[in-house]
């Protein structure tokens, strides 16, 4: 049977004896954590609980580190999951990782026993909506995904949490990687970029063998290759980059060529995508990087990029690219004059390809950098960001992975993205060139410790990755005491 309802106080309800007692705190709920939006204090909030009954008191006994009680609220209604005391909870972050170092058991990954999305209460109808939506497997239609932009941000971060827990656990991921931009010479003029330089500009540089070989660090596990259309370089000498990479490193895996460079080898060499892909792939290629995306919008592409290739050409060459076995990322450059109907059709456009051609690794929201451009007067807001990720994860259910790109974003931006569905922190990076160009204000790398420490401060387990989401190494919690 269930234990009455009680209008009696929260401490009441906690020393009350007989059932185990329970505490529900503002940190319990699935990708919220209060102490990083200044919420203050944590309240305990009074539950009655619903417990399993096989008559008698015996059916209300809970032996240590059995499956959760499911909690139900005194007003509001619905039902959320929540823990014994003396169990570990499934829903505070990271805590049942520390239980099971203290006990000196290996950790095992961890699926949801029931899916975080389905069980939350949320009041705001359109968050609500996409939640149900998302609990029966229907993917958000573009209406309602827009509606979500103006929805409270932190019932969207919530959903947007779920979502993300749902489908990796409490695990973050970042890789240890290098980009490397061979040469900023570029033929195109797009408005909103201030790293392509004409051949004569005093700033313009081209990379050589041992400027390249050098970038290969002996510690990294993936190298990133974007730069400009050079307008006196050939074919050859792009697959000698990926060469001279793998001389250095055989076994490093590489993600080189936006469609936009691949569009280009096209053009230079009258081949089409398939061939060019091949050849890349014989010196080297793993993967394709998501840029050149920019924003699937004809508008937009008249006003800032008319130059470069569309929306139709640029997810050909990826479901090209996916059709023959080499996966890739994919982005969107948002903050400049697109609307957020733009972003969403953006978004929507990708799931598509996604859903004829699998292939996609992860999903990277870039933050327009206004640098000298005059397109905008400031970046967009760190609530924007946040609010991008998180319908970003919501539009996105057949996406593994958004990213929390720090280079754009600012490392603690970035950090509380991991809050609103980002599950990728990306990567060290070493020196990038194409964001500090646009005056960027991170910095122009980070170390490996200072990535574990980031994705740890904000309650998660650090996985270290390679370019194709192989497991390089799963970091240990330092602390092992149990959350009481």
């Amino acid at each position: 049977m269930t234990t009455p309802t009680t209008r009696r106080s929260p401490s009441a309800a906690w020393k009350r004896g007989g059932a185990v007692g329970v505490s529900a705190r503002l940190d319990d709920v699935p990708g919220l954590d209060p102490a990083a939006f200044g919420l203050g204090e944590r309240r305990r909030v009074p539950f009655r609980p619903v417990l399993p009954s096989s008559g008698g008191r015996e059916g209300r006994q809970h032996p240590p580190r059995q499956a959760e009680l499911l909690l139900q609220p005194v007003a509001g209604g619905g039902r959320a999951p929540l823990r014994p005391r003396h169990a570990p909870s499934r829903w505070r972050l990271g805590s049942r990782r520390r239980y099971t170092a203290c006990l000196g058991v290996a950790p095992q990954p961890e699926l949801p026993l029931v899916s975080y999305v389905s069980e939350l209460v949320l009041r705001d109808p359109a968050v609500a909506r996409a939640r149900d939506a998302l609990a029966r497997g229907e993917s958000l239609t573009q209406e309602d995904s827009v509606r979500l932009f103006d929805a409270p941000l932190l019932e969207l971060g919530r959903l947007a949490g779920a979502f993300a827990r749902d489908r990796h656990g409490d695990r973050v991921y970042f890789t240890v990687n290098r980009q490397l931009n061979p040469t900023n010479v570029c033929v195109l003029s797009c408005k909103f970029c201030d790293y392509a330089k004409r051949p004569d500009d005093p700033t313009a540089y081209t990379m050589g063998e041992r400027e390249i070989k050098a970038h290969v660090d002996p510690e990294i596990h993936e190298i990133h290759i974007v730069g400009g259309l050079h307008n006196k370089w050939r074919f050859e000498n792009y697959l000698d980059v990926i060469r001279w990479v793998k001389e250095v490193k055989p076994d490093l895996k590489v993600k080189a060529f936006t469609a936009v460079e691949i569009d280009f080898f096209c053009r230079l060499t009258k081949h089409d995508a398939t061939w060019v892909l091949e050849r890349l792939r014989e010196v080297g290629l793993d993967a394709l990087p998501g840029g050149g995306a920019e924003v699937f919008s004809e508008r937009v592409r008249r006003e800032l990029f008319h130059q470069k290739i569309g929306a139709r050409r640029w997810l050909e060459i990826h479901e090209i690219a996916h059709r023959m076995g080499i996966p890739s990322n994919c982005t969107l450059l948002y903050g400049h004059i697109e609307t957020r109907a733009e972003r969403v059709q953006h978004l929507i456009l990708l799931r598509e390809l996604e859903a004829r051609a699998p292939g996609f690794y992860a999903f990277i929201p870039l933050a327009f950098q206004p640098g000298t451009t005059g397109l905008v007067r400031r970046q967009a807001s760190a609530i924007e960001d946040l609010r991008t990720i998180a319908v970003s994860r919501l539009v996105f259910d057949n996406v593994p992975h958004v990213k929390s790109y720090w280079v754009m974003l600012g490392q603690d931006t970035a950090a509380a993205a991991i809050h609103f569905g980002a599950s990728d922190l990306d990567g060290t990076i070493g020196v990038e060139k194409i964001a500090h160009a646009a005056l960027a204000r991170s910095p122009v790398g980070m170390a490996e410790e200072a990535m574990v420490h980031t994705i740890r401060e904000a309650g998660k387990i650090p996985v270290q990755r390679d370019a194709l989401y192989g497991v390089v190494k799963e970091y240990q919690v330092e602390d092992c005491t149990l959350v009481q």
